[in-house]
Order: structure tokens, then sequence, then C-alpha cells
């Protein structure tokens, strides 16, 4: 299932890839992929394991080890607060997001991991956020804010991925153009508030920017 929710996930992880980092795709056709990313090594970083404390700061410190081994590009995993709403489990699971725009407590604060960002910029690196577009947790504002913005079955009751076991999460309809400007709305808090550039796409489709992509970098 782990498995089969990384690859699921990775989907959602090229938007992130294609916010956060300095690309100039056309409206149609395939993204340019950046000078920086050829041959790039890409690090996939689960914030929680990595080290005994599993928080930003502590990730922190392990950057010199990371730069000497090579790698150019951190996937931070989902860093977002985890939904507790059908949850599996006792940490339940990094899919499962409860809030878009906040950082999970468990690994720090805004703050912490501004500076986590900081520091990898200074060392040279890029960082990518596995970014989970496809569904939400169930405590999420979303539900019961705008419950049509999900996937519901022929009773009208909200589903989770369908073809799947993935109970803790609901289905995100991206039929609904509302939902995917939130998404994209949700992307833009990170860029401003939490980086040094400010550009996004202003369109959103099959998980890709169509229109509107500027240059930028996380």
């Amino acid at each position: 299932m782990f498995l089969k929710r990384i690859r699921v996930s990775l989907a959602a992880a090229l938007v992130a890839v294609f916010i956060a980092t300095s690309i100039g795709a056309p409206a149609t056709g395939a993204p340019a992929q950046p000078s920086w990313a050829a041959n790039a090594t890409i690090y996939e970083v689960n914030i929680r394991q990595y080290t005994a404390a599993g928080t930003f700061k502590a990730f922190q410190g392990h950057l010199p080890r990371l730069k000497a081994l090579g790698v150019k590009i951190l996937w931070l995993m989902p860093i977002h607060p985890i939904s507790v709403k059908n949850r599996k489990g006792t940490l339940g699971s990094y899919y499962s997001i409860a809030d878009y725009q906040k950082v999970n407590p468990e690994f720090g604060t805004d703050a912490d991991f501004q500076a986590l960002v900081t520091a990898a910029h200074k060392a040279g690196f890029k960082i990518v956020l596995d970014w989970v577009a496809n569904h939400t947790g169930w405590d999420n504002p979303w539900i019961t804010d705008h419950p049509d913005w999900y996937t519901k079955n022929s009773a009208g009751n909200i589903v989770w991925p369908p073809g799947t076991d993935w109970t803790d999460v609901a289905d995100l309809n991206f039929a609904n153009r509302e939902m995917r400007a939130a998404m994209i709305q949700s992307m833009k808090y990170w860029v401003p508030n939490l980086t040094s550039t400010a550009s996004v796409p202003t369109s959103l489709g099959a998980f890709r920017p169509i229109s509107g992509t500027k240059p930028l970098a996380l």
C-alpha cells in the first residue's frame, strides 16, 4: 500500500516540481527541463524518520553530509498536518492532508521550515515538495466548507479514491474548477511566504500547469 501511494503521489509531486523549479514551460507540450536538473541526484527526505528527533531542525544539521554525497535536489515527503479522522494506525499517513497551508507540528514551525529552506539554498540544494493533490484527509476544512469539491457516489456521499483501500482520505474532483483554483492558491502560499520567490502557475490541469508559468525556484 505504501508503494502504491508513492507511485500515485509522484504525479502530484510533479506539480511541485513545476512550481518549485526554474522552468519556462509553454502552454502546450512537455515542460522544459531546467539545466540544473540534468543528471541531478534526487534524495527523498522523510523528515519524521530521518533523525531521532524527526524535525526540520534536526534534519537541517545533516545537509552537509547530503551535499558531500552529491545530492542536488531534496524531495521532501509531505510536510503538512496529518488528519485524525479515519486515520490508519497511530501516526497516520503523510498523504492524508489536514491542511495544505500548515506544517505538521510534529516537524516544527513555519519558521523552522523557512530556516531549513534557507539553509538548503545556501548549500546549493533545490527543494521539491511532495504535493498531495489527489485527495485530502477527512477533517480537512475543505470537506465541511466545500463538499462539492469531492468525488461522490450515487448516494451523494464523498468517497475515498476508487479502486483503493485508502479509507483515510477523501477523493478530490478535478472536474471542479473552484477546487483547482483553491489548490493553486494553496500552492501559492508556500512560494511567497516560505521561499524567496513568488511566481506560480495560474492554471492547473492534468496535474501540470497549462498557462501562466513563470521562472521560479524553491
